[in-house]
């Protein structure tokens, strides 16, 4: 048999579809991640402790926890931290998926958004490179951010990957790279009666490739730095008055 007819190598799949259906597409899938957000953000305030979630730490005012997904593959880790006399509008402004990839990994070579979809819903591409951890080394996630205010003023950022096939049609992946996924992941901020505001942060990571065992144990410290450090550039950007004790 002539070698050259040998199967090609597996390529990804790639979808391309008009910017109409992408934008009813992801509304659509957004509204699940928006549900999905809001009832962790909604969990263990009334002594509901069998809803899965089971807390891991409490550091510095800051409420860590985790629940393994209805498949069992993959965790989903939650920070709660409450800000003294800090509106969610303040706030908002540093809660997104640009800012807070900044905090998984320095060495973020491309934070770029793709496309504007809507005033309030946006693709994105973040690209880590080779200096990375190993849990983010050339790794890229294409995702979208949707920005929704409910009516009882609350702040949701849902925030999560598109559809491999989708996402290969938009923007072709690296030869080098590795394409993750984030789950139904984003923030959750909400308001409260002395201008402060209690602020959930839920993510779902599958960075594709070998996990590390010691991956849980990480990523609990880098949901602590980045409400911390996120809370410093809202700091930053307002000009806030210091807090003392954040709890």
């Amino acid at each position: 048999m002539n070698s050259s007819s040998s199967p090609a190598p597996c390529s990804t799949r790639s979808w391309s579809i008009s910017d109409d259906s992408l934008r009813r597409y992801v509304f659509f899938a957004s509204e699940s991640c928006i549900q999905e957000l809001l009832s962790a953000s909604d969990s263990d305030r009334a002594g509901n402790g069998d809803d899965g979630w089971k807390m891991l730490a409490f550091e510095d005012g800051v409420e860590i926890s985790k629940r393994r997904s209805g498949s069992g593959s993959f965790h989903t880790f939650r920070s709660r931290w409450v800000l003294k006399s800090v509106s969610p509008e303040q706030f908002i402004t540093v809660a997104n998926a640009i800012d807070a990839a900044k905090q998984w990994d320095s060495d973020l070579v491309e934070a770029r958004y793709i496309k504007d979809l809507d005033e309030n819903l946006s693709i994105i591409r973040l690209r880590y490179g080779e200096s990375s951890k190993p849990l983010f080394r050339n790794r890229e996630y294409i995702v979208y951010e949707r920005r929704e205010t409910m009516d009882d003023g609350t702040l949701v950022v849902a925030v999560a990957s598109l559809p491999k096939e989708i996402a290969a049609g938009l923007q072709p992946k690296q030869n080098n790279s590795i394409r993750g996924l984030l789950l139904q992941s984003g923030w959750v901020v909400e308001r409260l009666d002395d201008d402060s505001c209690m602020v959930t942060y839920v993510v779902q990571l599958d960075p594709a490739g070998w996990l590390p065992k010691f991956f849980v144990n990480r990523f609990n410290t880098k949901l602590v730095m980045i409400i911390e450090n996120l809370w410093k550039q809202a700091q930053a950007c307002s000009a806030i008055p210091s807090i003392t004790d954040p709890s």
